[in-house]
């Protein structure tokens, strides 16, 4: 008799209750796992674009609309750094327009068109001297050479 409960006691250890359930977890925890971090990935802003505060999956190539191709990198640094302009001034938009061009090189060849875009527009938002008064050595004098087109 002995005998039949020591077996029992075993097979109760194999196939117990916390055995099953730490089986089910290995099973179930990593799809959780995978999902949670998929559905987190579609939910980041990856356009940077502000007003696009929540991406699914399916809007991320879709941009505002549904044929709409994507923005290239310098149109949306573009955009953000004119509302900046606009929120701010002129000084902190081309401090992040330098730090963009440092942290991405490739937009390096965009950089003076961006900072000519940025001076048209401080003329527009300040006038042409106080806009004048922002011009520093970013992307050489791009800057300097939107205020001047712009107030001429």
């Amino acid at each position: 008799m002995k005998h039949s409960t020591t077996q029992q006691t075993r097979r109760g250890h194999r196939g117990g209750p916390a055995r099953q359930l730490g089986r089910t977890l290995a099973l179930v925890l990593p799809v959780f796992l995978v999902l949670s971090g998929t559905l987190a990935v579609t939910r980041v802003n990856w356009s940077g674009d502000p007003s696009d505060s929540v991406l699914t999956a399916t809007d991320v190539s879709a941009g505002k609309g549904r044929n709409a191709a994507p923005r290239a990198p310098q149109d949306v640094l573009r955009d953000q750094l004119l509302t900046e302009l606009q929120e701010k001034n002129p000084g902190v938009a081309l401090t992040h327009l330098q730090q963009a061009v440092d942290e991405r090189p490739s937009l390096t060849r965009h950089c003076a068109s961006i900072a000519r875009a940025l001076g048209r527009a401080a003329v527009r938002v300040y006038g042409p001297t106080r806009a004048q008064s922002y011009a520093r050595p970013v992307c050489d004098t791009a800057f300097a050479s939107g205020v001047a087109a712009a107030h001429s």
